[in-house]
């Protein structure tokens, strides 16, 4: 089928498109290629796509109403998978109206162009960060999300509303994946594993937030992918049995659906960091620092619902996860050995 695939330059977005490419499908990738982190880095993921049969690539803004239209009017696409953003908790303190112009007004046009052209069904990015001051652990779908922390997560849970209105009115079927802190080769530089590793490397200080007290349900890319490809196989469906006297967050009596996909196991920061000091071989030199705004601290994926209707658990182990990125890693940057406390 004819896949449209928004943020294919990014880091779950171009490991979707080589698995969506591997099996046949076409898949029309579009990207601003913005410079919130090293656009080399975006380029080089493009690299590896532009030699792929099958794969047509735009350069192009969600955010641009008249291009959005265009693309989607030249090239009608079968499914959607929109996974553009403006991702980070912590810059959406800085830079708030880019979170209001990528995850609103870009979605938006998204779902304007499959209202007015329709889809077999749209799968979009949510986040763990919806789940705000909620401390019911595991997190559920069905669990209420109207307590976020931080503009990022209400953007994003904005983002499941508009869905499931232009679901109910227009019988759009639409499904939300919240991610869990994905990590992995090809990985983006502002998250915690690229950026201990760049400065445990240099034999510099790691800040290490809450104290190190964080827990996170740590799920590696290639399990978050084949999630997002079992779920865009299985177009939403309303739920008969969705009640409005009692209405579950997780469905709908309109073809809407919500999952989480993690790991189901979370890991405390510090066995993450100590981890990567066995696989660098290097010693982090840790500067504890208190929660910083918008952070929660504990994540943990409950995802019995993704178990029960696309048969799949997400399950590499940390260990596993963390030696793919580290040998991606000392290869993207050619780094022959290490400099600095050595073991």
């Amino acid at each position: 089928m004819k896949v449209l695939l928004t943020g294919v330059a990014g880091f779950i977005g171009s490991f979707t498109c080589h698995r969506l490419l591997d099996r046949g499908d076409e898949v029309i990738g579009i990207d601003n290629l913005n410079d919130y982190y090293d656009v080399k880095l975006k380029l080089d993921r493009l690299s590896r796509l532009d030699v792929r049969d099958g794969f047509h690539f735009a350069k192009l803004d969600i955010a641009d109403r008249a291009g959005m239209d265009d693309l989607f009017r030249r090239e009608r696409p079968d499914r959607v998978v929109h996974l553009a953003a403006q991702a980070g908790v912590r810059y959406s303190l800085e830079n708030p109206q880019a979170y209001v112009d990528a995850n609103i007004t870009g979605f938006l046009n998204i779902l304007e162009n499959l209202r007015e052209r329709g889809t077999d069904h749209l799968v979009y990015a949510s986040t763990s960060s919806v789940y705000g001051n909620n401390t019911h652990m595991p997190f559920s779908v069905h669990d209420n999300v109207d307590h976020p922390v931080s503009l990022y997560a209400a953007t994003k849970k904005t983002n499941e509303l508009m869905a499931h209105t232009y679901s109910h009115l227009f019988g759009l079927p639409c499904t939300g994946l919240r991610f869990f802190t994905v990590y992995g080769p090809w990985g983006r530089p502002d998250m915690a594993l690229f950026k201990f590793t760049r400065q445990m490397l240099a034999g510099e200080p790691i800040d290490v937030y809450n104290y190190g007290h964080h827990t996170r349900d740590f799920t590696y890319v290639e399990d978050i992918v084949e999630g997002i490809v079992r779920v865009l196989d299985q177009p939403a469906r309303a739920n008969p049995d969705w009640s409005g006297a009692q209405p579950d967050p997780q469905s709908s009596s309109a073809p809407y659906r919500l999952y989480n996909i993690g790991s189901n196991n979370p890991v405390a920061l510090l066995r993450y960091i100590e981890v990567l000091e066995e696989t660098l071989g290097v010693n982090a030199v840790k500067n504890l620092l208190p929660l910083q705004p918008g952070d929660v601290p504990d994540t943990f994926a409950d995802v019995t619902d993704l178990v029960r209707d696309v048969g799949y658990k997400p399950a590499t182990p940390i260990e596993v996860g963390i030696r793919n990125f580290v040998a991606w890693y000392k290869d993207y940057y050619d780094i022959k050995g290490v400099a600095h406390n050595v073991r």
